[in-house]
């Protein structure tokens, strides 16, 4: 028996599939509202951190690579104890996607990192302070469809992240 007569045997199957998918479909398409939140109203939760890794020298040797300028790579050379480390500052999520017209709070907690002065091209060029066991708020419209660049100021050229606007 091919799977296609062993489904069709079963009727309760592919109703249930449908179903399935007829709900999917609902979850992907309506806008992702939380409670107390309009449909027009997007909150976004961001974490500010700072991955890292380490192991001693007689597991792996010290590269000395060169990193970039700008505090967003980290290598410390091996401490007295021969143990090295590498760490890197991001956005997690790193892309946010809303909807042209929606009214956008970004809530970013600083995990890692004293300070990040975040900066979002066109919404908030200035920029937006966040320490370390601190929540940092940016409200801001997304008026204009397009792709626009997250950075920490303090983090280049690591910490980036990307804002998309869809259209209407």
């Amino acid at each position: 028996m091919t799977s296609k007569g062993a489904v069709a045997g079963r009727p309760g199957i592919v109703a249930s599939a449908l179903a399935v998918v007829g709900m999917l479909t609902l979850v992907l398409v309506l806008p992702q509202v939380g409670m107390g939140q309009a449909a027009d109203e997007r909150v976004v939760y961001m974490s500010l951190i700072e991955p890292k890794g380490g192991v001693t020298v007689d597991k792996e040797p010290f590269p000395g690579t060169q990193m970039p300028k700008g505090g967003g790579y980290v290598l410390n050379p091996p401490n007295p104890q021969g143990r090295w480390e590498v760490s890197v500052y991001q956005f997690s999520p790193a892309t946010v996607v809303v909807r042209q017209g929606e009214r956008v709070t970004l809530e970013m907690v600083g995990i890692n990192g004293a300070k990040h002065s975040v900066h979002i091209d066109k919404y908030v060029p200035n920029h937006a302070v966040v320490k370390r066991g601190e929540i940092g708020r940016v409200k801001f419209t997304a008026d204009t469809p397009g792709i626009y660049k997250i950075h920490c100021e303090e983090h280049q050229p690591s910490m980036e992240g990307t804002l998309v606007v869809l259209p209407r």
